[in-house]
């Protein structure tokens, strides 16, 4: 395993090992930016599901739901990409036309997630989605507004079998995993994971489609495949599924992923030494895979249960001490700003910016007009205690009544305040 003495610098903020347990988005925005290799997610799937772990596992009391409303979520953060990314923006709205409110929601909670992880990614970074046919469709819009329709590299079939009882239509039976990366400057290592190439036996056939090949071409092909294996294309049906995850390897967590999937993402897009992070870390497979390969990684997940299983899993499946994981509930300080003045300076451009009216009762300007410098108060967007920092792209101005209404709570709760006093005519 990897000495991290001796692995290379970079520009990370948060030590290797370390797993968050806590909400991933106050994490992510206290991670520097272009400091991640590469990024692996299993994110809840919308599969409107109560997902248990069964008692007696390792993973006994890990659960979670995996239905979203809109009051599980920040609505307010939706409506303020108008101005930031309005593409993005009329993507999670049309969302809710063709799916309804359970897919807006789901997608207004991973939307802002995937902006502060291409935030975190280097420029030669990767990111792998892992998501089903349930929302895949929409999450591929979401990606394509946010990392830009060019980092786009493959939709990756993750096909499996199994049993099932469907009998109204053909077994569902893949997950999809979306791989984003810059355009001729990502890592990649195709000979890392190439796969066994099989001649059939007794057909004289081979398992080396002819296409438009000559006999000749194809046996050239074929010799050269058998050397050093066949890179493998972007349908996978030679992993099994969560149900055939091996023993040793088990823990019983609801939705555990195999390892040699992992072995495969993290082997093809990064390179001994390089950070990985799985932001929905879950039972820690990411984890166990990088550390396994030599690669640096960071965990973040909402239960504590996923810190006492990576623990659990570096000490009997790796043989390592199970105190070697770091495991934090506090909030990383990005460490790539520099020295940020005083956020009360930034009260002259802000009101240049703003034109003189208040971030909150200002969105209703026929009720309230331009504001005196004096009178407005610089708060913060997104609070310190939420990751939160001092830099201007995360202030706003309020009026001074405003600000006292917000306190230490959030703007969609300001706002919920401020409509019910227009409703109630006060």
């Amino acid at each position: 395993m990897m000495d991290t003495q001796t692995a290379p610098a970079v520009e990370m903020n948060v030590k290797n090992r370390t797993i968050f347990t806590g909400d991933n988005l106050h994490v992510l925005r206290g991670i520097n930016s272009d400091s991640v290799d590469l990024i692996y997610l299993d994110p809840p799937f919308n599969s409107k599901k109560q997902w248990n772990a069964p008692i007696g596992s390792k993973a006994a009391g890990a659960a979670f739901k995996d239905t979203w409303h809109l009051s599980d979520v920040d609505e307010l953060w939706h409506e303020q990409l108008r101005a930031t990314n309005p593409g993005l923006h009329d993507v999670i709205l049309a969302a809710q036309a063709a799916g309804g409110k359970s897919t807006m929601s789901y997608l207004i909670m991973m939307a802002p997630r995937l902006v502060e992880m291409k935030r975190v990614l280097k420029p030669t970074g990767s990111i792998y989605l892992h998501c089903d046919p349930t929302e895949s469709h929409a999450l591929k819009l979401v990606m394509d507004c946010i990392f830009g329709r060019d980092w786009f590299r493959n939709e990756i079939i993750w096909a499996y079998r199994g049993p099932g009882k469907v009998k109204s239509n053909f077994p569902r039976k893949h997950d999809v995993i979306l791989f984003y990366a810059q355009k001729g400057g990502n890592t990649f290592n195709p000979d890392a994971v190439r796969v066994p190439y099989k001649r059939i036996s007794g057909t004289g056939r081979s398992s080396l489609s002819r296409g438009n090949h000559t006999d000749q071409e194809v046996k050239q092909l074929e010799d050269a495949y058998a050397k050093r294996g066949k890179l493998i294309e972007d349908w996978w049906s030679d992993i099994g599924s969560g149900g055939h995850i091996p023993k040793g390897e088990k823990v019983g967590y609801p939705t555990q992923k195999p390892l040699k999937l992992l072995e495969r993402i993290i082997k093809a897009s990064s390179n001994p030494g390089d950070v990985v992070l799985d932001p929905f870390a879950g039972c820690a497979t990411a984890c166990i895979a990088a550390e396994r390969l030599d690669r640096q990684w960071i965990g973040i997940d909402l239960s504590d249960k996923a810190a006492e299983l990576v623990e659990h899993r570096l000490h009997d499946q790796l043989g390592l001490t199970a105190s070697l994981a770091i495991h934090r509930t506090d909030l990383p300080l990005r460490t790539d700003l520099g020295d940020l003045p005083h956020y009360r300076t930034w009260k002259n451009v802000l009101y240049g910016e703003q034109g003189g009216y208040c971030a909150g009762c200002g969105h209703n300007r026929d009720e309230r007009g331009h504001f005196q410098p004096q009178h407005l108060e610089v708060d913060h967007i997104v609070p310190k205690s939420d990751g939160g920092t001092d830099h201007k792209s995360n202030l706003q101005l309020l009026c001074g009544h405003c600000n006292k209404r917000k306190g230490r709570g959030s703007m969609s709760e300001l706002m919920a305040k401020l409509m019910e006093r227009r409703r109630n005519g006060r």
